[in-house]
């Protein structure tokens, strides 16, 4: 196929957009992949269209090697099935939701387990049937309150999902562990970095998950890898391992003082220094038990107020909260919430104020680096005073534990000893192993061996399709602009014919007409009126991997290819051009290790 740039549906721009955050929207703008519709909805123009398509393919190819079967379900869904699984309320303003004329109420589609769930319902009843493997590429709708950085946290957006049926644990783990390796394969072929990562299963739910993580110093996922061992994981997944208990028999009672103008960790620490100094060392922010309030907001509308009691050198970790309490919204403490509270001295409260038993009522969870015997300073519930000698289990009991605190550089890790180093990522791929969850709101069963109803356990593994478009330009572009890997570029070859002489455009079109009959796809910029230099910009922003130059060194009987990514050109005979340009598209390009 030849795509001759004058007549291409295609504008590149010189200059960024104005609303673009990132690399990969600027340069998918500028290059004439996208343009954008709405915040957060963008149409695909016949470049970015190609490199969307080719991704599908490359998922479609390694999902069917597994024996997974593709249907599609509509994007417009009814609201019975969600209701029965209680994601039409856990939603809440997450999802689009609208009327027909008479009155029904449907939703866009965000994800589909219910319908999976309900067709393989529907059609089979037999352990006979199973296990069986389904998966769909579709569009989904989300109602994002921010919409930002392009394809990557959009509106509208296209992923493939899929599910795994079988009748025991047993068999979820085989499916699991084919789906896993069919991820990797795929990611491998995508062409760029990333990283396998532990994760939280969320509102999804299921007993254990995975994340498939490009690596982007600008990605807004935090992940932690281990110095010591092969341990990754999502930053909301991290499991703080807790001290042990320590003896307290000689630690001097709890005594509240009086510091005055000490609303902050800062403020306080400073002040013990200077009236209460310690024989051993000065104290620090470690040494205080900060105390946050938040609130749950419910689907329902009914906000419930929780504090989470941490070291006051940590701050908490909005993402990791999200992950501990979702699919529950989480928002800030106002001072309408206060004035409900009077029990509550702000900026000095403590665990005499909290815990479900207490004046407040308000449940009361701790840092599990809070354990028994631990001494704190903390707030004394009265304004200008805290306590000091506040011990965890002889003065005060929490209501339980949360992962609230970030994590940091440095950190142990939580199953050897050595330590984490944190990295940023985008999230491109997410498997569950979600078990009955479903099945069981839905009613999925079948008969197994001896006749007896058995409810069906599932896997859930997505991909994001149109995110792996920006994800891959965001790892693979440099400051000229986009460089596809091979097996998603929009074409095989980018030929460009510069100048006025007749015979270049008569020798390109000629190399693209042989070059296509052997399979490849032409990008030809054939445009007559067009300066050099500006093909050449074009060349290096579009992005295919080989670039063909058919120009002044006509007259010496050569043409330019080069190499895109690496900038590295060869003069060669042009004779010689299409069988060296063949050469080029299929050397083996070597992918970048990609496992956990």
């Amino acid at each position: 196929m030849i795509l001759r740039m004058s007549s291409l549906f295609v504008r590149t721009l010189r200059e960024d957009p104005a609303d673009a955050e990132v690399p990969s929207h600027r340069l998918l703008v500028r290059a004439g992949y996208i343009r954008r519709a709405a915040p957060g909805i963008y149409s695909w123009l016949p470049l970015g269209l190609r490199v969307l398509r080719n991704i599908e393919r490359i998922i479609r190819e390694e999902m069917d090697a597994i024996g997974a079967q593709e249907l599609q379900f509509p994007a417009l869904l009814p609201r019975e099935p969600y209701e029965a699984s209680g994601r039409w309320t856990e939603y809440g303003d997450g999802i689009f939701r609208l009327q027909d004329r008479k009155k029904n109420d449907y939703l866009l589609g965000p994800t589909h387990e219910e319908m999976f769930t309900l067709v393989v319902k529907d059609l089979y009843s037999s352990y006979k049937d199973l296990p069986l493997w389904l998966y769909q590429i579709q569009t989904k709708y989300r109602d994002e309150a921010r919409p930002r950085a392009g394809l990557l946290r959009g509106r509208e957006f296209v992923m493939k999902d899929s599910y795994s049926f079988d009748t025991s644990d047993e068999g979820l783990d085989k499916s699991y562990a084919a789906h896993r390796e069919a991820y990797v394969k795929t990611f491998d072929r995508l062409g760029f970095d990333y990283v396998v990562v532990q994760a939280t299963s969320g509102a999804m739910g299921g007993s254990r998950s995975e994340e498939f993580l490009a690596t982007a110093d600008n990605g807004e996922d935090t992940y932690v890898r281990c110095s010591n061992c092969d341990y990754a994981a999502n930053v909301e997944a991290v499991q703080v391992r807790p001290p042990s208990p320590i003896a307290y028999d000689d630690v001097p009672a709890a005594h509240a003082e009086d510091t005055p103008d000490t609303p902050t960790i800062e403020t306080l620490v400073d002040h013990l220094n200077e009236r209460f100094p310690r024989d051993d060392r000065p104290w620090h922010a470690g040494d205080t038990l900060k105390n946050v309030l938040v609130v749950r907001k419910h689907p329902d509308g009914t906000r419930e107020p929780i504090a989470i009691g941490l070291p006051g050198d940590r701050e908490v970790d909005e993402k990791r909260l999200g992950g501990q309490l979702e699919p529950i919204e989480v928002e800030a403490f106002d001072e309408s919430d206060f004035a409900k509270h009077p029990s509550l001295a702000k900026g000095y409260i403590g665990p005499g104020a909290l815990g479900e038993k207490n004046a407040s009522g308000i449940r009361f969870l701790v840092d599990p680096r809070v354990v028994e015997g631990t001494r704190w300073v903390t707030g004394a519930d009265v304004s200008g005073s805290h306590v000091i000698d506040l011990v965890a289990g002889r003065d005060f009991t929490p209501d339980g534990t949360i992962e609230a605190a970030e994590v940091r550089d440095g950190d142990p890790c939580p199953v050897c000893d050595g330590t984490l180093h944190t990295a940023r990522g985008i999230e491109m791929g997410h498997i569950f192993a979600l078990g009955r969850k479903y099945a069981d709101a839905l009613g999925l069963q079948v008969l197994d061996e001896n006749g007896k109803l058995v409810t069906v356990t599932m896997g859930s593994y997505g991909i994001g399709v149109s995110r792996a478009v920006a994800a891959i330009a965001e790892n693979t572009h440099d400051e000229l602009g986009l460089c596809w890997p091979r097996e998603v570029a929009p074409a095989d070859v980018h030929l460009v014919a510069t100048g006025k002489d007749p015979e270049v455009y008569t020798t390109a079109a000629e190399l693209a007409v042989e070059l296509t009959g052997h399979g490849l796809t032409v990008l030809y910029d054939d445009r007559e009126k067009v300066s050099p230099g500006v093909k050449f910009k074009d060349a290096e922003l579009i992005g295919v991997p080989t670039i063909v130059v058919v120009g002044k060194g006509l007259a010496d009987g050569v043409i330019e290819v080069k190499d895109r990514a690496s900038g590295e050109r060869e003069n060669v005979p042009v004779a010689e051009g299409a069988a060296r340009i063949l050469d080029a598209v299929r050397e083996p390009v070597g992918n970048p290790i990609n496992e956990d």
